[in-house]
């Protein structure tokens, strides 16, 4: 048992898991079914945790070695392959030496990066440098989930982020890989729907009709109020009705957010009424105010202005009309253009269907009272 029941990074397991039961039995389905499978929703909804879930379904658990690998803050194929070569190798290890041994049989590029202690357990010892070929090191990687003794589930995070890339037809390459890998199934979990519907179904991408498409929506209140209600009873604590309901119309459903602020309730009082919100708010603020502080020193003036009007805003459109600029002193249309498309690209700004949102809901409560 955990000292907080509400988790506010990876999995820990079904018990600290809120619902998304109709969400795992689809997902679990789709795999053990032989389908690749995107699932799509913004940052922080759960994705992960999610395919964490499914992972340790009997269904899956039993009969598949499962491999998540996260290539958010992948730059090129070097990085990637580097994400997925360590990523098999540590989950391989609670496997022992034997199922790494026959990982390295295939993948013969990274055999002198990995040590074995005198007990069998295996260390990665590589660096991204230390990746030389990175496509003849990714032949190897499927030439091994090809092969492997049970069937694979490869899970991919943040997949969208090979469209940027400097190296050319990545997206083609990887397709190629994955249709000629009847041994595993994938998941292409992304955060950016316009680009993640592009790539899985537009009829000029490589992925077009691969796969099928989940897109993931807030957990019901219902059930976060069930969920809630449930842990603190059972640590002799209580959380009245309309606590649970504040924090997620404030923060849209969005899973992180409703766990850190309940992590933080959970964390400071026996007896949590709706009026303990705000302050739990404030004190998550509070200890994130200098990383904000920063954030906004490295912007320049345009761009901080335009930040700190859509903080104010809460959902804005129109951002390059004259009422809006008007309203928040902002310098020119084509200014605020600009700076808008640098804040999208830094992911400190989203923008879906021409609505603009500051991308993390705590730093657009801190720009709001400033």
């Amino acid at each position: 048992m955990i000292d907080n029941p509400f988790i506010t990074y990876g999995y820990e397991s079904a018990e600290y898991f809120c619902d998304r039961q109709e969400e795992t039995q689809m997902l679990t389905s789709l795999l053990v079914n032989g389908n690749h499978v995107a699932l799509i929703s913004p940052r922080r909804m759960g994705k992960t945790g999610l395919i964490r879930h499914c992972f340790e379904q009997s269904a899956i658990q039993e009969k598949y070695y499962t491999f998540l690998i996260d290539i958010y803050a992948t730059k090129n194929l070097q990085d990637m392959v580097f994400q997925m070569g360590r990523g098999i190798v540590t989950r391989l290890k609670s496997r022992g030496q034997e199922a790494i041994d026959k990982f390295l049989m295939f993948v013969t590029s990274l055999r002198t990066g990995i040590s074995f202690d005198g007990q069998g357990n295996a260390s990665w010892n590589l660096g991204v440098g230390d990746i030389k070929s990175p496509s003849f090191t990714l032949e190897e990687i499927f030439s091994y989930l090809k092969a492997a003794d049970r069937r694979c589930i490869v899970a991919i995070d943040e997949f969208q982020t090979i469209t940027d890339y400097p190296e050319q037809n990545i997206e083609e390459l990887l397709r190629t890989y994955v249709q000629d890998c009847r041994n595993a199934v994938f998941v292409f979990s992304g955060s950016q729907k316009r680009m993640m519907n592009e790539m899985f179904t537009s009829a000029a991408r490589p992925f077009y009709q691969s796969t099928s498409m989940m897109f993931l929506k807030p957990v019901k209140l219902s059930a976060y109020e069930e969920f809630a209600k449930r842990h603190f009873e059972k640590a002799h604590k209580s959380i009245a009705d309309g606590v649970v309901k504040a924090i997620y119309e404030r923060f849209d459903g969005t899973t992180w957010y409703i766990q850190k602020v309940l992590n933080q309730l959970f964390a400071t009082s026996d007896h949590v009424v709706v009026e303990d919100v705000e302050r739990a708010v404030s004190q998550i603020l509070k200890q994130n105010e200098e990383s904000y502080l920063d954030t906004l020193f490295q912007l320049t003036l345009r761009q901080r202005d335009l930040l700190v009007a859509v903080g104010l805003e809460g959902k804005a459109s129109q951002i390059t009309g004259m009422q809006f600029v008007k309203r928040y002193h902002l310098s020119s249309a084509s200014s605020v253009q600009k700076a808008a498309q640098i804040l999208v690209e830094k992911q400190l700004l989203t923008n879906q269907q021409g609505i603009y949102e500051v991308y993390d809901k705590f730093l657009a409560e801190w720009l709001r009272t400033r």
